[in-house]
């Protein structure tokens, strides 16, 4: 349901776009995520259908969540990245039904940052 693009590789100091489609359900919650080898899954930003935002500490400053509700899309606009950012970033969307929470993943985007 959640279709991600946008990664690629970057030297340090630049900058990327990165969209996730979605398609199906309206999604309450949307968000990205990282995931570097060896590691967990750790939240980047995340925005609800209403704008609001989180981020973590490392996004913060940096990184830019938006969405589409209309599209059932959200992005995130990466600036002065860090080689410490390479990682396989993730999509996520948020469905809730019948009072319980359901997460999608899209398929993750490799994100490169070269010093």
């Amino acid at each position: 349901q959640l279709q991600a693009s946008g990664g690629g590789s970057v030297q340090a100091g630049g900058s990327l776009r990165l969209s996730c489609a979605g398609s199906g359900s309206a999604f309450s919650t949307m968000g990205w995520y990282r995931q570097v080898p060896g590691k967990g899954r750790e939240l980047v930003a995340t925005i609800t259908s209403a704008g609001s935002t989180n981020y973590a500490d490392s996004a913060e400053g940096r990184f830019t969540i938006s969405r589409d509700n209309a599209k059932n899309a959200v992005y995130l606009q990466m600036t002065n990245l860090k080689p410490e950012d390479t990682a396989v970033y993730y999509c996520n969307g948020r469905v809730l039904r019948d009072l319980s929470e359901y997460d999608y993943w899209g398929q993750g985007t490799q994100v490169t940052v070269s010093s």
